[in-house]
């Protein structure tokens, strides 16, 4: 009997494996960032002193990091699952 391969990463299945990934990369990126602010007092200041501009910078800086950092090794993660089976 054959085994059933996975589906890789250009696939329906493969795309939203892939957005999972990324949405737990950018929730990641959230996270660190409310960290970072709350236990260093020099990244507080910065942001309080850049007012809304810097605010928006620093969150969408971070969280888009983590997102392609995330997305790129779901990718890496969804293509070596393939590779095994």
């Amino acid at each position: 009997m054959r085994v059933k391969k996975s589906p890789g990463v250009i696939s329906v299945t493969g795309v939203i494996r892939l957005m999972t990934h990324a949405m737990m990369g950018t929730a990641l990126g959230l996270a660190f960032g409310l960290a970072l602010v709350l236990t260093n007092p020099a990244v507080t200041n910065l942001v309080q002193d850049g007012g809304r501009p810097a605010v928006v910078v620093f969150v969408l800086t971070l969280v888009t990091t983590f997102a392609i950092g995330a997305t790129l090794t779901g990718a890496v993660f969804i293509l070596a699952e393939d590779k095994e089976s």
